[in-house]
């Protein structure tokens, strides 16, 4: 029995797209000699749709897109898409074969966590999904469950140990399941428990490309019930794996190494992002930092050299290795790069600033007057050529605070903003590793970080130390005792955590980010901005 898992990349609330996408895909796996073709979650609609599923004309476009569908295939198909059963919705699969949907089953465990809200519009399913179907002149009994019906640690439910007592003679799982650092590795191991325990074979078809904030990565899996791997979808890009469970054929999992991921699903966001969005073109303040230098090779990577445009924006305070770094860069991409001298708007600035300023110090506010000219230049070019900003903050100057509102905050999307400080340096060693040649210039990765802001600056933190620290705070939700318990030093964590809860207001202000990470700042975290909750070590 030939099964192909086809991980393919919808675009949300295109039901027209989506359709002919499918069939497209449907078709190719015919010609393949496919028996059961599979789809994944939610493919007709796209995912998540969110409040989207709110408007009764998107349920009834998405019923009309599956009739439709149906009306054309013979072979069959599972589907993902919601089915409306009075007032209720439900996260569904859909069985189509010989013209018509013949099958349906619901979601049963619904996820509340981090970036998933369910429950605010589906009603859970009460019945596992398994139905007999006629593959290759054989009636098979098959179990069909929904993403986070895998995912059951939590749950008193256990959907594929129900389905394997009601028969099942193979499990498929059709998932919207978003990428982020390790998730990988948690997926492959809980699809081999559930094989160990059930001893039947699980197909994985897994959701390729971004929407918004999450990037899916594609990467199908298929297990015999023997727990071997018998067949892997690529990561980041659409894919029909096709696979024979009467075939004892196994394979070993190819190692991508952890950076390579990362920036591939980076890379993803980035296209994805412009291409549904109607974009074509991005520009960025390339400073000669690291930050910008790693976020130009990826909207390279992207976009194409050709629609990518580098602009320094060099004040009296930009050092000269910072713009020769940021001119090698450039021909090293092969992008458009040009230089705006801000120093004599500076100046203006200032000196319409003088009277008030007077008798005050020089600080903050002088050295945000330039950030804030670069990224009002950056708008406008944005503008007048219909160009994307990509703003360069990575996610640990962003929890710190250490940006600038209406400044370097400015830009339709911020690629790294879930990055960390660490990250962002092993990515772009990677980068130079991968090229063969330092892409990125080496003194990018060897000198002092700076904003460049006043004279001989240099970034106030210890990103060795502080980048991790930052990252069990947000990530693992780590309170200060917790970290001090295990050896940081107390006053540090302390500025860190006071820093990252006053400077909330200013991530509800920035530009929307890519995931990459299991807790990004985006719908996955939900924070006050007042907060009084300071959470501080005092003894």
């Amino acid at each position: 029995m030939k099964i192909a898992i086809c991980q393919i990349n919808p675009t949300m609330g295109d039901f027209p797209g989506n359709r002919d996408k499918i069939l497209s895909f449907y078709n190719e796996a015919l010609q393949k000699g496919a028996d059961l073709i599979v789809f994944p979650e939610m493919v007709i609609t796209g995912y998540p749709p969110q409040d989207l599923l709110l408007e009764s004309s998107f349920i009834k476009n998405n019923l009309a897109i599956l009739e439709d569908i149906s009306k054309q295939v013979t072979v069959p198909v599972v589907l993902g898409c919601v089915r409306q059963e009075q007032s209720k919705i439900y996260n569904s699969g859909a069985v189509c074969t010989n013209g018509a949907v013949v099958y349906t089953c619901d979601k049963i465990l619904l996820p509340t966590y981090d970036i998933f809200y369910e429950e605010r519009y589906f009603t859970p399913g009460k019945t596992p999904g398994v139905f007999e179907l006629e593959l290759n002149g054989s009636r098979r009994k098959i179990g069909i469950q929904i993403c986070e019906d895998l995912w059951d640690h939590d749950y008193e439910c256990k959907v594929t140990n129900l389905q394997r007592r009601e028969g099942a003679e193979v499990i498929i799982n059709i998932s919207a399941s978003p990428y982020h650092d390790g998730q990988l590795q948690e997926r492959t191991a809980l699809i081999k428990e559930k094989v160990h325990e059930n001893g039947i074979p699980f197909l994985y078809c897994n959701l390729v490309g971004a929407q918004d904030e999450l990037i899916f990565d594609g990467g199908s899996l298929a297990y015999n019930g023997d727990g071997e791997l018998i067949g892997a979808g690529k990561f980041f890009e659409e894919d029909i794996l096709l696979v024979d469970l009467d075939s004892s054929k196994s394979q070993k999992m190819a190692h991508v190494a952890r950076e390579e991921m990362m920036y591939n699903a980076l890379c993803l966001g980035v296209r994805d992002y412009f291409l549904k969005t109607g974009h074509a073109d991005a520009v960025i303040g390339l400073s000669g930092g690291i930050d910008s230098s790693l976020v130009a090779c990826i909207a390279a990577d992207a976009l194409g050299a050709e629609h990518v445009h580098g602009i320094s924006l060099p004040s009296k305070f930009s050092s000269d290795h910072s713009l020769e770094d940021a001119r090698v860069l450039s021909e090293n991409l092969g992008i458009n790069y040009q230089t705006i001298t801000i120093e004599d708007m500076v100046t203006v600035y200032e000196t319409v600033l003088e009277p008030l300023f007077e008798g005050k110090e020089r600080n903050v506010a002088e050295e945000n007057i330039q950030a804030r000219i670069r990224g009002n230049i950056l708008m406008a070019l944005s503008n007048k050529f219909g160009w994307l900003v990509l703003s360069t903050g990575n996610k640990t100057e962003l929890a710190l605070g250490y940006c600038t509102l209406y400044g370097d905050m400015s830009g339709g999307l911020c690629v790294i903003s879930d990055v960390s400080k660490t990250d962002v340096y092993a990515l772009s060693r990677w980068v130079n590793q991968s090229a063969g040649f330092n892409r990125i210039p080496e003194s990018c990765l060897t000198k002092p970080p700076s904003a460049e802001l006043a004279p001989d600056q240099v970034d106030p933190f210890d990103y060795e130390v502080v980048s991790p620290l930052v990252d069990a705070i947000i990530e693992k939700r780590e309170s200060p005792a917790d970290l001090v318990a295990n050896g940081a030093d107390k006053t540090i964590v302390n500025e860190l955590y006071h820093r990252i809860r006053i400077n909330e207001y200013k991530r509800r202000q920035a530009a929307p980010g890519l995931r990459v990470s299991s807790k990004a700042f985006g719908t996955g975290r939900r924070i006050p901005i007042v907060n009084h909750f300071n959470g501080k070590i005092n003894n």
